[in-house]
């Protein structure tokens, strides 16, 4: 039992580390632009995490961890900052080599809108909800840098690579708070849940791949221009 964060994120790199090596995608070429985005993600994401544990926004079951940590956070818990992400990513690379429909940049703006919207209304109705203030926000940020300040050609593949990663998101995080391993305090979210996924950590995720796949695009392009 106290392996079980600990397999979960194993499997959930497992198989995006094996097909990285895909004659046709060829992933393992790309892991040198992963890195620094990932570190630079990763513990700004840590920071978040340490401070909400201290908070009491979630805290971890200690018979399914194996006993490790730092600054209050377990080994587990640190290593899902590199595994999502990598798998993420892993799905956005496959997506944009094998998919080649596009999606419109005027539903594009669409999307990154209601994105702008939803996260200004739960800011201004849960503004005291620590987990959803904080996530929104850094949505609503994230968003208007990339979508009108930058104005990234990438965000429509990025909506779609979103929509697929759901579909291990359900996976992982359905058993992360099933069984639970990590439990959530519902005074810090807003206590809606789609099964037992906080309503916030969908869009935490969708925040912590736009940082990730952000870097990812800047230093692969700045490789490209070099």
């Amino acid at each position: 039992m106290k392996y079980s964060y600990l397999l979960i994120n194993l499997c959930t790199v497992f198989f995006p580390v094996v097909l990285s090596f895909d004659k046709r995608v060829q992933f393992y070429k790309s892991w040198k632009f992963i890195w620094p985005g990932m570190a630079i993600t990763g513990l700004f994401f840590l920071f978040w995490d340490v401070l909400f544990t201290l908070k009491g926004v979630w805290s971890f079951n200690s018979a399914y961890i194996i006993g490790v940590d730092l600054f209050g956070l377990p080994l587990e818990e640190m290593l899902f900052f590199l595994t999502v992400p990598f798998a993420c990513i892993f799905i956005y690379a496959c997506l944009n080599y094998y998919v080649k429909w596009m999606m419109p940049y005027r539903l594009t703006g669409i999307i990154s809108s209601m994105m702008l919207l939803l996260s200004v209304l739960m800011l201004i109705f849960f503004y005291d909800r620590l987990y959803t203030s904080v996530t929104f926000g850094l949505l609503l940020l994230l968003v208007l840098l990339l979508q009108y300040w930058f104005k990234v050609e990438w965000l429509n593949r990025f909506y779609i690579a979103y929509a697929v990663a759901l579909i291990p998101f359900y996976i992982v995080n359905g058993m992360l708070t099933s069984i639970p391993i990590v439990s959530y305090n519902n005074a810090e979210n807003i206590a809606h849940r789609v099964g037992t996924i906080p309503f916030e950590d969908h869009f935490y995720m969708m925040a912590l791949l736009l940082m990730n796949i952000g870097f990812f695009e800047y230093f692969r392009r700045k490789e490209i221009t070099k």
